[in-house]
C-alpha cells in the first residue's frame, strides 16, 4: 500500500525562486528512507508540503488516496494527526514536563486520561525515559530531548513520521541511537521519512535514498544498491 506519492510536484516562491521542480517518488507503508542534498536542495520544502505548511505550484501531493492540494478547514488538523514530526531543535514547551510534552498529541485528540498516561508510559520506557517522566526539558541531555521529541510523534501512533535533520546537533553515538529507534518504527506501521546532509550515516542505515539537487530528483537509490557501494 502506498502512504505517500509525489506526482510531478514543484515548487516556486515568490520572486521566482524554485524549491522543488517535477518531483516524483512514493513511500510504502512499512518503508524508512532518506531524502537527502546539498543545503537549499529542497528538503524542508518536501517535508513542509507533506506537512500542508505548504502547497504546491504544480502537481499532486497525495497522502493514501487523499489529494492534499483538496484538504481545506478543520481537515488539515485532522491529517496533521497522520503525520508525526521530529524537529531537529525538538520544539519542546519547557514549562511543561516530559510526560506532559509527550502527552500533547493525545490530549489534542480528546484521549481519556488513563489511556492517555498508559500510552506516555509506554513509549517513554520503549526510548529509556521511563525515570525522566517528571522532569523538565532544561533538566534533560540534548539526547534526552531528541528523543522526548521523537516520542512526542510518535505516541499517537501516526501513519508516517518525518524527520528534518533530526540528528544534527548529536554526536555520532546518539545519531545511531536515534536512527536505530527510527528503524524500528516500521515494524509498528509507521512508515519513515528522514531528511539529512549526514551522506555517511544516510549510507551506514543501507535503506533507500532520494538525492535532491536544486530542487530536482537526481536519484533514487536502492537498499540493494547501497549495499553494493
Amino acid at each position: 500500500m502506498t502512504v505517500l506519492r509525489f506526482d510531478s510536484v514543484s515548487k516556486q516562491y515568490p520572486g521566482g525562486h524554485t524549491a522543488l521542480s517535477e518531483v516524483s517518488f512514493a513511500v510504502d507503508a512499512g518503508e524508512m528512507l532518506f531524502v537527502t542534498g546539498h543545503s537549499g536542495a529542497g528538503k524542508s520544502t518536501l517535508l513542509k508540503l507533506i506537512q500542508l505548511a505548504e502547497r504546491p505550484s504544480r502537481g499532486a501531493v497525495l497522502f493514501g488516496d487523499r489529494n492534499l492540494l483538496k484538504v481545506r478547514g478543520g481537515a488539515i488538523a485532522r491529517h496533521r494527526r497522520s503525520v508525526g514530526v521530529v524537529y531537529q531543535n525538538h520544539q519542546l514547551l519547557m514549562d511543561r514536563s516530559v510526560a506532559e510534552n509527550v502527552a500533547l498529541p493525545l490530549v489534542l485528540r480528546g484521549m481519556k486520561r488513563a489511556e492517555t498516561g498508559k500510552r506516555v508510559r509506554s513509549i517513554l520506557e520503549r526510548l529509556g525515559l521511563g525515570a525522566r517522566d517528571r522532569a523538565l526539558p532544561s533538566q534533560l541531555s540534548a539526547g534526552e530531548q531528541q528523543r522526548v521529541g521523537i516520542a512526542r510523534a510518535v505516541v499517537a501512533e501516526p501513519t508516517l513520521l518525518i524527520a528534518d535533520e533530526p540528528t544534527g546537533n548529536l554526536d555520532p553515538t546518539l545519531s545511531a541511537e536515534i536512527m536505530a529507534l527510527f528503524a524500528s518504527l516500521p515494524e509498528r506501521g509507521t512508515s519513515v521519512l528522514v531528511a539529512s546532509h549526514d551522506l555517511g550515516l544516510v549510507k551506514r542505515m543501507k535503506k533507500r535514498v532520494l538525492v535532491l539537487d536544486h530542487g530536482r530528483l537526481l536519484d533514487d537509490i536502492s537498499p540493494e544498491d547501497l549495499a553494493d557501494e
